[in-house]
């Protein structure tokens, strides 16, 4: 009998099972169970219209307001009156209101709400996130009300695709590029597959380097394309990092070597350089200098893909001393309120501001469907957002072009699309 991936012993171990394969159907229990703001109400109605008036196992529900942190019109402020009234006739467990988290794919793993081995459900697909730290996120999407009201949902076991990362990227390129090219190279390549609700489990040497806002760009990068989610073994600094946050003893897991795949991927990053997912999906990635230049008139760093405190570090060490182009403007999102509070204990804010950027409350920013910093017909961004389908930050006719936070600063420093390596004092 061979042996079980990572993937497949959390979610045994979340059945109570010795072991599970895939397709299997099972119930699992999970360790938490999120909310994000944009669902609360819509969950409370169908509740409510049942007869349900409490929730199974409250002390394990997240609630997370990321979406709508600052209220535009009186109907989000009453949507947020609302989310808060249901937060406390469910006893809600671990309720995160307006400036007390920031975004629901990011802190959660700041605050030891996630760890290493947890099997979780959430109604947003980003959960992908927490596979950076070796937890299995369950996207139950509109199933989350019946895991509300039964504590579980029917889930199949999903099959696992081994990628195995070949070399090392070019000094400049990080996490978000490497994780567009994976995108691309799965979705479009010519040794595509498919990869509709199966699990990418990534492993390489080039891991040993990426940090966790990394390794989280890795993981959000091919949501887009359907995965049901990526896994990475989290490197022993990361598990210490993990320990000093945890709200309880956690187990990490590891496949086993004789563990069965559905496929394996090679993805040849030797070398590679900066990458600019064209509009439409993050899968269209192309390299840097096929768009270089092209005019931008709206920039934005943050979201669930690249908000927490590094990305945006990146960014300060390139607006320092530097400012933000005549035509365009700037939008910087810290994803949690922890890394706010270290940008502005740094003096990182300052430098934003400096720059002539407006920094906005942690949250999800201009990705939230435009909430925030929308844009206008026929203008272009560049950003570090989750995905740039149409209409995805305003206008539908507006592009939205996605890069790390070192190439949305670049871009925003010189007014179109521009490679940060070319700033003084930093080499290819």
């Amino acid at each position: 009998m061979s042996g079980m991936t990572a993937v497949e012993k959390v979610f045994a171990r979340a059945c109570s099972r010795a072991r599970v394969a895939p397709g299997d159907i099972v119930h699992p229990q999970p360790s938490r169970v999120f909310v994000h703001d944009g669902h609360v109400e819509g969950f409370r109605r169908q509740l409510d219209a049942l007869g349900i008036d409490r929730i199974s196992a409250p002390e394990r529900v997240v609630f997370a307001t990321d979406h709508e942190v600052v209220y535009l019109t009186p109907r989000a402020a009453e949507r947020g009156t609302r989310i808060r009234a249901t937060a406390r006739d469910w006893k809600i467990g671990h309720f995160h209101d307006v400036g007390q988290g920031g975004h629901g794919h990011l802190f959660p793993m700041e605050t030891g709400l996630v760890s290493p081995g947890m099997l979780v459900f959430a109604s947003d697909m980003h959960c992908s996130n927490f596979g950076a730290i070796g937890a299995v996120p369950v996207r139950s999407g509109p199933e989350t009300v019946s895991v509300l009201a039964m504590g579980s949902v029917w889930t199949a076991v999903p099959a696992s695709v081994r990628v195995e990362l070949r070399g090392h990227p070019a000094r400049g390129t990080g996490g978000r590029d490497v994780g567009f090219l994976l995108a691309r190279e799965l979705a479009r390549g010519p040794n595509r597959i498919d990869v509709d609700y199966r699990y990418l489990e990534i492993a390489g040497p080039a891991l040993d380097a990426f940090g966790l806002h990394e390794r989280v760009a890795l993981c959000n990068s091919p949501t887009e394309i359907g995965v049901a989610g990526v896994y990475l073994q989290p490197s022993a600094a990361l598990l210490a990092w993990c320990r000093e946050r945890a709200r309880q003893p956690f187990a990490p897991v590891a496949s086993d070597e004789d563990a069965r795949y559905e496929q394996t991927f090679v993805l040849d990053i030797e070398g590679l350089g900066p990458q600019v997912a064209l509009p439409g999906s993050p899968a269209d990635a192309v390299d840097l200098a096929e768009v270089a230049g092209q005019p931008i008139q709206h920039a934005y760093i943050g979201s669930c893909g690249s908000g927490l405190y590094e990305d945006l570090a990146v960014a300060a060490r390139l607006l320092r001393g530097r400012r933000v182009a005549d035509g365009t403007r700037l939008f910087v999102v810290p994803g949690t309120v922890e890394g706010a509070r270290r940008l502005a204990a740094d003096g990182l804010v300052d430098v934003f501001l400096a720059a002539g950027a407006v920094v906005l409350p942690p949250g999800c920013g201009p990705c939230a469907g435009g909430n925030l910093g929308p844009m206008h017909s026929g203008e272009v961004s560049i950003s570090t957002a989750a995905t740039n389908h149409a209409g995805r930050m305003g206008a539908k006719d507006a592009r939205c072009f996605l890069a790390s936070p070192a190439t949305v600063a670049a871009s925003a420093i010189a007014g179109r699309i521009a490679d940060a390596r070319e700033l003084a004092g930093v080499g290819p």
